[in-house]
C-alpha cells in the first residue's frame, strides 16, 4: 500500500498542493483544523445568505500557470470586476492610486510643497542603509508622504512601530511603485506597454473575483481534490509530527471531535504555522531553532460586518483608514468585490477590518461591544450613520499575518537549514507556513513546485525562491509569464 502525503491546512496552498499532486496520481490526506471552512484566510464566512471575504482577495497574478489553475478550477464563475480603493485622511478620501491634481487639492499647497521638498530631498541624500520599513520607504518617497501615506495604516496593521519592521518587507510589498510612477500614473492617461511585464501591479485597473466569494473557488478545489480520490478532514488539529529516518515515514498526531487520530505518511506538505510546526517535529530540534521559532510573531484579525440599507455612499472595494483617531485599518464593501456577496440588492454589507494581537483588547471585546465599536467608527468616518445599521456579526481569524519584523530573516533562516537537514520530507509552502510575505498567488506557486518535487521524487524547484523576486510581487499583467520560464524560482540544482 503506498503512504499518502499528508497536507497541513486546506488554505490556498494546501490544496493546491493536494489538487497538484492528485493529477500525477499521488495519493493525499488534507487535514484542515477548521470544521467548517476550507480556504484559510481566503475563505468566504456567512451570515444569514451575506458573504464576507476575510482579508479581501484580488486574483490577478504575473504567473500564467496561476491564471490557469484559478480558471481550471472555476470555469464559469469568475468575474471581471474593477478595482476601485480609497484612502481616507485628515478627514477626506483620496483616490487610490493616488491622482495628482486631486491630491493636490486636498493636501494644500503647502503640504504637497513639503512632500515635494521631502522627495527631493530623500533623493539627494537617501538612508545610507536602510534596514527597516520607515527608512526604505523614506528613501523611496520622501518623509512627509511618509508619515501621510505609509505610517498609520501601516502601524495599525503590524501592532508595532515602522523602525522594527524590515527593510525585506517593505521592498517586497511596494517594489515597482514609486513616486515618480504613481505621479505619471495619475497626470498622463494610461497605456498598454509594449512589454506587458512592465504594468505595476498595485495600478491595476481589473480583476478577477469568484462571484460568490473566494472561498466559494477553494470550495470546489476541495471537491476537486476528493474527486480525484483524495481524503480531506475537517476539525483535525495536528499537534506531533513524528519522523523517522530509518523507514522515511511519518506519524502524524491530531485530534478530530475529541479524540486522538493518528496518519501515517511519506511526506507532509505543511502551510501551518511555522512557529507550531517547530514545536510539533520529533526528533526535537536543537535549542536555537526553538528559540528561532520562539521568536517568530503573527498578527491577529477581525472583521465587524455591518449590514445596512445602501445609499451608494460608497462603492470602492475598500478604503485604507489612515486617521489615526479611529482604530479600523480598512473598511471593505461586499458588494464592490461581488453584488451575489449580498442578497437583497436594498442593502449594503461593509467589513470594518481590525489588526490585533490574540488576548489584546479588541480580539477579547465582545462582539456586541465590537459592532458598536464598528458602528461608531463607520459614522466618524462619515460613511453611514450608526442608526442606519440593521444588523451585524464578527469573523475573528488567528495568526492573519506572519508578522516581518528586523529578525525574522535571521530566525526562519536558522528554522529553515535544521528542518532541510533533519526532515528532508517536510516541505513547509505558504504564508504561514514559510512565515514568508506570500500572496495567494505565490502561496499557490510555493505549493505547485512543492508538488513538481514530490512527484518527481527530487528536488527540481526551491519554493523558497518564490517572491524574492520583489519586483515580481508588484509588476506584472495577468498571465504574462510561464511560471517555469520566469527568473524566480529556480531549480535547486541541474537536472
Amino acid at each position: 500500500m503506498t503512504l499518502p502525503v499528508a497536507i497541513l491546512g486546506a488554505g490556498p496552498a494546501g490544496l493546491t498542493a493536494a489538487y497538484q499532486l492528485g493529477k500525477k496520481s499521488v495519493p493525499v490526506v488534507v487535514l484542515e483544523a477548521d470544521p467548517e471552512y476550507v480556504g484559510g484566510i481566503s475563505r468566504t464566512a456567512k451570515y444569514k445568505g451575506y458573504h464576507f471575504d476575510i482579508g479581501g482577495h484580488r486574483f490577478f497574478s504575473k504567473a500564467k500557470e496561476v491564471e490557469d489553475l484559478w480558471t481550471e478550477i472555476l470555469p464559469d464563475d469568475m468575474l471581471i470586476r474593477p478595482r476601485s480603493s480609497r484612502i481616507f485622511y485628515n478627514g477626506q478620501f483620496f483616490a487610490y492610486p493616488l491622482k495628482g491634481a486631486e491630491a493636490f487639492m486636498k493636501l494644500g499647497p503647502m503640504t504637497a510643497a513639503l512632500c515635494m521638498a521631502s522627495y527631493a530631498k530623500a533623493r539627494v541624500r537617501p538612508h545610507p542603509n536602510p534596514k527597516n520599513f520607515e527608512d526604505w520607504v523614506t528613501n523611496q518617497f520622501g518623509s512627509k508622504l511618509y508619515s501621510i501615506f505609509f505610517k498609520t495604516y501601516t502601524e495599525k496593521v503590524w501592532g508595532m512601530p515602522c523602525t522594527e519592521i524590515s527593510a525585506d518587507w517593505a521592498a517586497q510589498r511596494i517594489k515597482g511603485l514609486s513616486l515618480s510612477s504613481a505621479i505619471k500614473n495619475a497626470l498622463f492617461p494610461a497605456k498598454q506597454p509594449k512589454d506587458r511585464k512592465e504594468v505595476i501591479k498595485t495600478l491595476i485597473d481589473s480583476f478577477r473575483y469568484p462571484r460568490k466569494g473566494p472561498g466559494m473557488l477553494w470550495e470546489e478545489c476541495a471537491r476537486k481534490v476528493k474527486a480525484q480520490g483524495g481524503d480531506v478532514r475537517m476539525g483535525c488539529r495536528v499537534d506531533s509530527l513524528d519522523y523517522s529516518a530509518d523507514r522515511q515515514t511519518w506519524k502524524i498526531g491530531y485530534v478530530r471531535d475529541g479524540k486522538r487520530e493518528e496518519l501515517e505518511a511519506r511526506a507532509v506538505v505543511s502551510s501551518a504555522p511555522l512557529r507550531e510546526v517547530a514545536h510539533s517535529l520529533t526528533p526535537k530540534m536543537s535549542n536555537e531553532a526553538i528559540r528561532a521559532a520562539d521568536a517568530l510573531k503573527y498578527r491577529d484579525f477581525l472583521t465587524v460586518v455591518l449590514i445596512l440599507e445602501d445609499k451608494n455612499l460608497f462603492d470602492d472595494n475598500w478604503i485604507y483608514i489612515h486617521d489615526p483617531n479611529v482604530k479600523v485599518g480598512r473598511i471593505q464593501n461586499f458588494k464592490s468585490w461581488s453584488p451575489e456577496m449580498v442578497p437583497d440588492p436594498k442593502m449594503a454589507c461593509y467589513g470594518l477590518e481590525y489588526f490585533c494581537f490574540e488576548g489584546d483588547g479588541t480580539w477579547a471585546a465582545s462582539d456586541e461591544e465590537l459592532i458598536e465599536l464598528g458602528k461608531k467608527e463607520l459614522e466618524k468616518i462619515g460613511l453611514a450613520k450608526a442608526s442606519d445599521v440593521k444588523d451585524g456579526c464578527v469573523v475573528r481569524m488567528k495568526k492573519a499575518y506572519p508578522v516581518y519584523d528586523d529578525a525574522y530573516t535571521k530566525n526562519v533562516d536558522t528554522i529553515r537549514r535544521e528542518m532541510e537537514t533533519k526532515f528532508p520530507s517536510l516541505h513547509p509552502v505558504g504564508r504561514n507556513g514559510m512565515h514568508k510575505y506570500n500572496n495567494q498567488d505565490h502561496a499557490m506557486m510555493t505549493a505547485m513546485l512543492t508538488a513538481e518535487n514530490i512527484a518527481a521524487g527530487k528536488r527540481l524547484y526551491d519554493a523558497w525562491h518564490v517572491n524574492e523576486d520583489a519586483e515580481y510581487h508588484e509588476a506584472g499583467d495577468a498571465g504574462a509569464q510561464e511560471l517555469g520560464l520566469r527568473s524566480v524560482p529556480t531549480r535547486a540544482s541541474a537536472t
